[in-house]
């Protein structure tokens, strides 16, 4: 009993650090825009930190979670984030229809880690 939550206790933490650095793509790609062309220091910065905490958490999380997997869900944690980060700040318009292809992505994400 105790070995099997010791193992699920590290799988969730898997999950945990993947999702994480999903959220970390999200900021490394809005900062990077807010960069203009890496000719403003402090979004570069924000880049360079963000870029790095996301693939060293994607690599980690891979250490317990398949590659295929795992990749799936950084990108669509971060592609939604993006967008929705992007609506927010009025520099995207959220559209119905974009909405839905979103929720769609998420209802996708949220299928590869129950099928996983």
């Amino acid at each position: 009993m105790f070995f099997h939550l010791v193992k699920e206790n590290r799988l969730s933490m898997f999950w945990l650090v993947l999702v994480l650095a999903g959220v970390m793509e999200a900021v490394w790609a809005t900062a990077l825009a807010a960069s203009d062309g890496f000719r403003r220091p402090w979004p570069v910065v924000v880049f360079a930190v963000s870029v790095t905490l996301s693939g060293v958490g994607l690599a980690w999380a891979m250490r317990g979670i398949p590659v295929g997997t795992a990749y799936a869900v950084w990108v669509g944690v971060g592609a939604v984030l993006t967008v929705l980060v992007a609506a927010v700040r009025g520099d995207e318009k959220l559209t119905v229809a974009k909405a839905f292809v979103l929720a769609l992505l998420i209802g996708c994400v949220v299928g590869v880690k129950v099928v996983s």
